[in-house]
């Protein structure tokens, strides 16, 4: 029952107010009344309304004074001004301070109720939502979250704990994300939702509202890491949410001068037990955004100069002239990008260091959230940094560029060269589990230890089509086989060929022969007759 404190000093009206209303029929406690604003403060104090209703012109202190002492020592508690002497400018005052309604004397039982009711309607959202809050952040939640994301428990540890503590954390598929501030000074989540992340408002209200979905489950693992646990039922969805995600890190990264937050996006898992796999990739990938951004302190503290953003190197092209470059392309790309490097003094301006050092950074990043298995890669980049370090003119720089392309293409070639055998291993591995609704892109690259993104583009570029093509005819082929081999019913061959629901199968085979299973099961049988 939500309390309600009333301050007027009209004594006729505080009677009336008393008597109109049938306080615990209603749900409400009336606590008591004052005659003006002096003597409520510390009435308010002993019993600690709910809810506050007071006229606006009262002696010493007037009612939108008492509202704003109220609001500013009491945020929770709500406020009803009733008055009858209220103007416009009142009302904007009051609506300014926090008021939750305001209401024009005369008023009946019915209107005031009717208030009174909206206003303990939205007391009891707020009380649930900071319930949840708390909830959210109670110890054994966050433990059994951390845990998780740590691989310390089992997918049926946290299964049995689902339930009870509401977190709907089950799903086709997974994707960790970490929010690391750790030299921002942001601490608390409220001051995350209104700190300037991507310094555009569009893509701030994405966040937030990724946040409020039912889709994410967000934790703060320590003062500086937030850690979100995004979710899916489909592949599209989830891509569309860690989308989200992607923007923010391109969007803090282009502010590398002003914003020192980290975002590390992990693998796609599509088995609750592996989330712990992506936790590990979304740790690596802030590691390695972190190398950058020190990379540019360190700059910024040993260079008085300022860097000519003439002369700043675009990442984004030289990455993707990595993914699909060629050999006889490579002189002339290098001589053209790095052309902007010619105003550098080598010998007397670190800038050219600096510059180089982050493409390098990025390259590896780059190379690692593609294949995710190079040996050792903090040893290789240190490499390449020693020869960063030794160079001093235009013509090393640009040699240099060519040396980190060919050692890139040089793992790629033997990351191909590698998977090509596998290629057969994953159809020979699809070919002996087709039969169950669990396989999938994620299932079978986790065989093969490669990323689901880059065993996808490697098979389609193999084989000529895509890995669920290929799943698709393996089951079609057999289902085919059984429908002319067997008397078994089309739902019972969906199942034998790994489909749960037998309507979607009918659709797939008709798309892939032209026939529903029953006309090629029928079709069969005539064509045996004729024989």
């Amino acid at each position: 029952m939500k309390k309600v404190f009333l301050v007027d000093n009209d004594i006729l009206f505080q009677e009336t107010f008393r008597e109109i209303i049938d306080w615990s029929k209603e749900g409400f406690i009336y606590s008591g009344n004052a005659l003006d604003a002096d003597v409520t403060i510390p009435l308010i104090e002993q019993f600690q309304p709910d809810i506050l209703i007071t006229d606006i012109l009262m002696p010493f202190t007037n009612g939108l004074e008492l509202s704003s002492i109220m609001r500013r020592k009491y945020p929770e508690m709500k406020i009803i001004i009733i008055s009858a002497d209220a103007d416009f400018e009142c009302a904007r005052k009051a609506l300014q301070i926090g008021v939750q309604d305001f209401c024009i004397k005369p008023i009946g039982a019915n209107e005031l109720l009717k208030v009174l009711r909206s206003v303990s309607e939205l007391v009891d959202k707020e009380r649930e939502l900071k319930t949840k809050e708390q909830k959210k952040t109670s110890f054994p939640e966050y433990k059994l979250l951390n845990d998780l994301c740590s691989g310390f428990v089992t997918a049926a540890e946290v299964i049995n704990h689902n339930e009870s503590l509401e977190l709907n954390i089950v799903a086709r598929y997974y994707v960790l994300t970490v929010l690391d501030i750790r030299d921002r000074g942001i601490n608390k989540l409220e001051e995350l939702r209104s700190s300037s992340l991507g310094n555009e408002l569009s893509l701030v209200n994405r966040y937030k509202e990724l946040e409020l979905s039912s889709q994410t489950i967000m934790f703060q693992r320590s003062r500086s890491e937030f850690i979100w646990i995004i979710k899916g039922d489909t592949l599209e969805q989830l891509n569309q949410d860690v989308q989200v995600f992607r923007d923010l890190q391109y969007a803090t990264q282009k502010e590398m001068n002003t914003s020192n937050i980290f975002i590390g996006i992990g693998s796609v898992q599509d088995r609750l037990q592996n989330v712990h796999f992506s936790f590990l990739d979304a740790m690596e990938d802030v590691h390695w955004q972190r190398l950058s951004f020190q990379n540019y302190i360190a700059l910024q503290e040993n260079n008085s100069e300022t860097l000519d953003p003439t002369v700043l190197l675009s990442q984004g092209a030289f990455i993707d002239f990595l993914k699909v470059g060629t050999l006889h392309k490579m002189e002339s790309f290098v001589s053209t990008y790095a052309a902007s490097l010619r105003e550098i003094n080598w010998d007397t301006s670190s800038n050219g260091f600096y510059i180089l050092n982050n493409i390098t950074i990025e390259a590896f990043r780059s190379y690692k959230e593609m294949y995710r298995h190079l040996p050792d890669p903090d040893k290789s980049l240190h490499q390449f940094q020693r020869m960063i370090a030794s160079i001093y003119s235009w013509e090393e720089a640009n040699s240099f560029l060519m040396k980190l392309i060919e050692q890139f293409w040089s793992w790629r070639s033997r990351t191909y060269d590698k998977y090509k055998d596998l290629i057969t291993k994953v159809k020979e591995y699809v070919q002996a589990n087709f039969d169950k609704d669990t396989i999938s892109l994620q299932v079978v690259a986790e065989y093969v230890k490669l990323s689901p993104n880059y065993l996808s583009r490697l098979f389609s570029q193999e084989t000529g089509q895509t890995f669920i093509e290929y799943l698709t005819q393996i089951r079609i082929c057999k289902a085919k086989e059984l429908l002319k081999s067997t008397s078994s019913r089309s739902y019972e061959i969906a199942f034998l060929v790994g489909y749960n629901d037998p309507y979607y199968f009918s659709n797939i085979f008709k798309r892939i022969t032209g026939m529903t299973p029953k006309e090629f099961r029928n079709r069969g049988t005539e064509l045996s007759n004729l024989i």
